[in-house]
């Protein structure tokens, strides 16, 4: 996702309801609004890819998948769009959001990456529920999954296609070359 920019200081119920209505999404953390701007092809893919292989996988099972404009809630007053996030949040809940996600997948650029790094991160590891955040770059092959264990979270890193990455929480695996299928990469300068 590009850039965020902050736009004024709302309440949450007010946020909600803008969102209901408005063309571009916004994230909402305690207070502050953000728009985001449209995100590259390389970024489009790499979420698409990884998507269609959970939708795949969880056509049956009671967790769903949703992709860029499900708002996940973080806590009371932060609210964020993951690129990709699976969640279990029983029937009958808000049409317009969710609070119990257990893989959250961002795909990251240079202007994204501390926030996905840092603000985000530590949001999601708050979040009982979630088991899995996984971090995508899209200017190389490298995928980091932060997973759950006990209180702790240990760290995973794959930066080779055939390497297999499992989402445990999901019990899905797949080659790091599945993600970044039709993904362009940057031409690295090997001196």
């Amino acid at each position: 996702m590009s850039q965020r920019k902050p736009k004024a200081h709302i309440s949450v119920t007010e946020y909600l309801a803008g969102e209901r209505e408005s063309a571009v999404r916004h994230e909402y953390v305690q207070g502050e609004v953000y728009a985001f701007a449209g995100a590259s092809d390389r970024h489009n893919r790499i979420a698409g890819n990884i998507y269609a292989r959970l939708s795949t996988h969880l056509v049956a099972g009671p967790c769903e998948p949703f992709i860029s404009d499900m708002k996940i809630r973080v806590s009371a007053d932060v609210f964020y769009y993951p690129d990709v996030v699976v969640t279990c949040d029983a029937p009958g809940g808000d049409a317009y959001f969710r609070s119990e996600p257990i893989l959250i997948v961002e795909v990251i650029s240079p202007s994204t990456e501390r926030i996905d790094r840092h603000e985000k991160m530590v949001a999601y590891k708050s979040v009982p529920s979630l088991q899995e955040y996984v971090l995508v770059m899209q200017d190389e092959m490298r995928v980091g999954i932060y997973r759950r264990k006990d209180k702790e979270w240990e760290v995973l890193t794959f930066t080779i296609a055939e390497e297999q990455l499992q989402f445990a929480s999901v019990e899905l695996s797949m080659n790091v070359g599945e993600i970044y299928r039709n993904v362009r990469l940057p031409e690295t300068d090997g001196s």
